[in-house]
């Protein structure tokens, strides 16, 4: 980054001293330069008020340094082309919170203020459903942490990837007394582990390095989920010492290609699907980009299959002629063949539950009807937070990521298409348009 021309030392030097008004420009020399007031009166010996955290500092020495280790943690951030990052403030993560509103220049990541951390993870879970990138957030030790659960869980169930840091001091010896002390812990992650992906809590610099750009990848690779890593405050605070200076490098991010289904599974998809008379296509979290919807189309229409769109993410169309959610309980009752795309609920979506003094469940399907499964969350499973619902008794089941997968069983549909399919498929086709327009105008009514 390009050297202030006001040393950072010596800013937030006079910042301590004068308070809010030398973060004015042009400031810090008039406060250096103004004349010494007369000593007060002394006023009566009392007892000393215990300082309080949010207690400005007076006449302190600066905590920053020209070249901290946040200066390195943000060019780790910028690597990583973070746009956002969301923050309710907080003094264990102030060393990389000064870096990048002064190192970095509060761009590439800016930081956003936030009132709370659960709204500030909450934003990064909408922004990445909204973006397709993830955002990143910073917690203020074990209290923000503990304020941010409720949220990471959400994005956790919603497998949508959130790149958390926490602010943290480690070495007991470095604690200021008072509150930093219930502010720090052993284990921060511990609070989150069952609900997050992956987590580390760096001890060195080239460490951080490693683990944010590791974070990263583990975070975006389906399925996706929130990461965590604790930053330490000394990590932050410290300067960079001449013999770690010379080690510290950017790594590479290489991030990891969506797994797709087998091929010999993707073939029995395919053959079960044309030969379908009566096929149905349920979508939960399909499409994990915009381009997803399309490929999503290009099935349906390539065996004029309806799609139940269980809106887990914007999947289908809703003004497209084959899309019959609002008919999900009919056509599932009487369809052959049942194709499942990232559903939450395989079980919940072919099965009927009664909630009563003894509860039952029956199966919602035909005796030999074909279930198919095609889900990245069967590559990974944790057992405390338990919300994989019940287990599905598929057909074909392809632990692989859906949206990768679409293109080559579309693909494997086509080719097997006949004449005779294809004169089905139009019939079928026709019969779906019909009940759109006829749900379309009831709805409208």
């Amino acid at each position: 980054m390009v050297k202030r021309s006001v040393d950072r030392r010596d800013f937030l030097k006079g910042a301590a001293v004068t308070g809010a008004a030398a973060l004015v420009p042009g400031t810090v020399a008039a406060a250096a330069e103004a004349p010494q007031a007369a000593p007060p009166a002394q006023a009566p010996a009392t007892a000393p008020t215990p300082p309080r955290e949010t207690d400005p500092a007076g006449g302190v020495e600066a905590i920053t340094t020209d070249r901290p280790g946040g200066d390195f943690m943000v060019d780790i951030l910028k690597s990583l082309n973070f746009e956002y990052i969301a923050s309710n403030p907080g003094s264990s993560f102030r060393g990389i919170h000064e870096s990048i509103i002064n190192y970095g220049g509060n761009t590439m990541p800016e930081f956003i203020t936030c009132c709370h951390e659960e709204s500030s993870v909450a934003m990064a879970q909408a922004y990445f459903k909204a973006e397709g990138k993830p955002m990143a957030v910073l917690c203020h030790g074990t209290v923000g942490l503990q304020h941010a659960a409720m949220a990471i869980y959400n994005a956790y169930c919603d497998r949508v990837p959130v790149f958390i840091l926490a602010g943290n001091t480690l070495d007991a010896t470095m604690r200021r007394p008072g509150v930093e002390w219930a502010h720090s812990v052993q284990d921060a992650a511990s609070m989150v582990r069952d609900f997050i992906k992956w987590d580390d809590n760096p001890g060195s610099l080239p460490h951080f390095a490693e683990s944010a750009v590791r974070a990263y990848k583990i975070a975006l690779t389906s399925p996706m989920m929130p990461v965590l890593v604790v930053i330490d405050g000394g990590l932050q605070e410290d300067p960079i010492p001449s013999e770690v200076a010379s080690r510290l490098r950017v790594p590479k991010l290489t991030t990891a290609t969506p797994p797709q289904g087998d091929s010999g599974a993707v073939a029995e998809a395919a053959r079960l699907l044309v030969n379908a008379q009566n096929p149905v296509i349920v979508a939960d979290r399909a499409a994990r980009t915009p381009g997803a919807i399309a490929k999503l189309v290009e099935l349906a229409e390539a065996i004029q299959a309806p799609v139940i769109d269980q809106h887990g993410r914007m999947n289908f169309p809703s003004k497209h002629p084959l899309n019959q959610s609002e008919s999900a309980g009919q056509l599932i009752a009487n369809a052959d063949v049942i194709l499942g795309l990232e559903l939450t609920d395989f079980w919940g979506t072919v099965s009927a539950f009664r909630d009563a003094l003894h509860r039952t469940s029956r199966s919602r399907i035909k005796a030999g009807t074909r279930l198919i499964s095609i889900t990245a969350v069967d590559l990974f499973s944790k057992s405390n937070f338990q919300d994989f619902q019940r287990y599905p008794e598929v057909d074909v089941a392809m632990a692989a990521d859906a949206e990768a997968t679409l293109p080559a069983l579309t693909e494997a549909c086509r080719k097997l298409v006949t004449d005779d399919r294809r004169r089905a498929f139009g019939e079928r086709r026709q019969r779906l348009t019909e009940a759109h327009a006829r749900a379309h105008a009831a709805a409208r009514t």
